[in-house]
This record gives C-alpha cells, structure tokens and sequence, in this order.
C-alpha cells in the first residue's frame, strides 16, 4: 500500500516547547521551521510556504493576497499564534475556503495583569522613580515630590469591553474605583452589571474619565480612533493606557498631548511600528510609560497558546473540528 503523502506545515519562528513538541509528533505532517525569533525575511516567507498545507504564523508575519499567492491551492489552514488578526487578509483568506485559527481567551489573564500594572506604573510614576533613586535626586522628603495619581474613588472608562476589557475592570475594582464607564459597538448589559458599568459615546468617557483603558480590537472603525480630538476632552489630570494596538492611537496627537498639558501620562503596551524606533519622540518623555509589547508574555500563557495554535493548525488539516477557529 502507497504510503499517504505527508502535508506540508510551516512555522514563521520556534514555538514555545508545548507547541512544537506537538507539531513535531505529527506523523502525518512534514514541518519547516524558520529557525530565529527574528521576523522571517519576507522573500524568505514567500519561498518557504510554496506548496504548505498549513501555515503557522504570528503578529509580525503580513498574510496578504501576495503570500497567498505564493502559497497556492494547497494551502488549507492559517493559525496565528494570537488574539488579534489584524495581520491577515480576512476577505481574501475567506474567499480561498482557507480555514483560520487563532488563540482567544488563553491570554486574557496574562494581558489584564499587564494592564493594570502599567496603569499603576504609569500613574504612580515609577520608572521615575526608580530613576531618581539611581542618579542621587533621592534627597530630603518633599511633601509633592514623585506624586502621582491613585485609583481610589476613581472613574474609569474603557474602550472595548470585551473579555480582557471585562478582566482588567475586574481587577481595578477592588482598588476602589468609584465609576467605570465603557465605550464599543453596542451596549453590553450583561458583561457590564457585574462592574455596574455604564454605556456611554466615547467623547463623554474621554471626559469624564480619571483614567482610560484601551482594549478593542483594531478595525477600520477603531483605526485612529484616540486622536487629537479625544486627548482635548480629556481630563489634564487623566491616564491613558494602550493594551490593544499602535493604530488605535494616532502617536503625533499622543506626543502632542503630553508634551502640552492635555493629559498627566500614558502608558503603551503597543505603538506603531513595532518595534518603535529608538529616536522616536514619545520615548524622550518622563510621563510616557512604554513596554515591548508584552501583554501576553508570561511562561504558561505563552506555552498555552503554542499548544492552542498547533491543535488549530493540525485539526484544520484532518478536517477536524478545530480549538478556536475564528469564523469567517
């Protein structure tokens, strides 16, 4: 008997060891990997999912019409090891009968702690903090020095309450927050009673609110959605923070923003480009908090979603019913 041909699957970068440990087990699958957590070069990419099968494919790996292309007919299921899918081609994906996978929910503890600490990282002041320990401006007590601002009897207004929306309202309540506002597509009664949470337009959550919360997805309705516009309604009190993507933010208006008094500081888990270069403006300001992106970067979710993104990837090749598909 022929032996049946193995399917061909390619990885954009080494997995977490749960994943790989699973891909590398298939009997029934052939795996290319490119070998380096640095981008794959893009003419690299296009050679390399020639005749794939499957695809397994993160935030920084651009699925258009073009690597489509490259890939040709074979191709049968995309999985991305993330929430977001604003890197692929969904119309064009959709019209070739392609399958997607992609990994909700199992980062949405990690990325909500992450959330909340750079909220209070960000308005407590701490990495000036730390700064001044360092060059020796710790000096005598000073009754203002180093102040910031605290949740206690707070409003907070988030944009986007969604399940890590809900998760971070869900760990500032206990910090004492008074009010939380939301902003979104539609009113979220349910998800909102717990928190007691309000529906409001977002031009009143930008003025009322004591600090602000970021956590939509990236659509054309949210592209640029927080703008110079936005940042004048806001308190010159208020925080803002960016948990869910650069382009939500228009950086020019931020920098603008901060640097006039508008708002006391931001804090950014995700700006435009990724990374940002190092020269860029907003990283020359004391009260602008940036991090690498690292909303989900704990062992066990980072683990837990390469295990997701493989069971996704395999089953859509076996026809199977597949972990988290996304549907299209």
């Amino acid at each position: 008997m022929k032996p049946a041909r193995l399917m061909k699957v390619f990885i954009t970068g080494p997995l977490p060891p749960e994943g790989m440990a699973v891909l590398t087990k298939a009997a029934d699958c052939e795996v290319e990997l490119w070998d380096s957590d640095d981008p794959i070069p893009r003419k690299e990419l296009e050679q390399s999912v020639v005749g794939a099968h499957g695809l397994l494919c993160r935030l920084a790996d651009r699925v258009d019409q073009k690597l489509l292309d490259a890939a040709g007919a074979n191709l049968r299921v995309i999985s991305t090891l993330s929430v977001g899918v604003d890197h692929l081609a969904l119309d064009e994906i959709k019209k070739r009968g392609i399958r997607v996978g992609y990994t909700p929910g199992v980062l949405t503890d990690a990325t909500a702690e992450l959330a909340v600490s750079l909220l209070l990282t960000t308005c407590r002041r701490l990495p000036e903090a730390i700064e001044e320990v360092k060059n020796g401006g710790w000096s005598s007590w000073k009754p203002l020095w180093m102040c910031g601002y605290g949740l206690s009897q707070s409003t907070v207004g988030i944009v986007g309450l969604g399940r890590i929306g809900q998760a971070i309202a869900r760990r500032l309540k206990p910090f004492g927050v008074q009010r939380f506002l939301y902003t979104g597509r539609q009113p979220r009664p349910q998800e909102a009673a717990e928190f007691q949470a309000e529906f409001v337009p977002i031009a009143q959550l930008a003025a009322e609110s004591d600090f602000i919360v970021v956590s939509c997805s990236l659509t054309p309705a949210t592209r640029g959605l927080c703008n110079k516009e936005f940042f004048q309604k806001m308190k010159s009190t208020a925080v803002f923070i960016n948990i869910s993507r650069g382009d939500v933010v228009n950086q020019d208006d931020l920098y603008q923003a901060l640097t006039s008094g508008q708002l006391a500081a931001a804090g950014l888990d995700v700006t435009t480009p990724e990374p940002l270069p190092p020269n860029h403006p907003l990283l020359t300001l004391k009260n602008c908090v940036i991090l690498p992106h690292i909303g989900s970067a704990t062992y066990k979710t980072r683990n837990t979603m390469s295990l997701l993104a493989a069971n996704n990837l395999l089953a859509g090749l076996r026809g199977e019913t597949m972990p988290s598909e996304l549907k299209l």
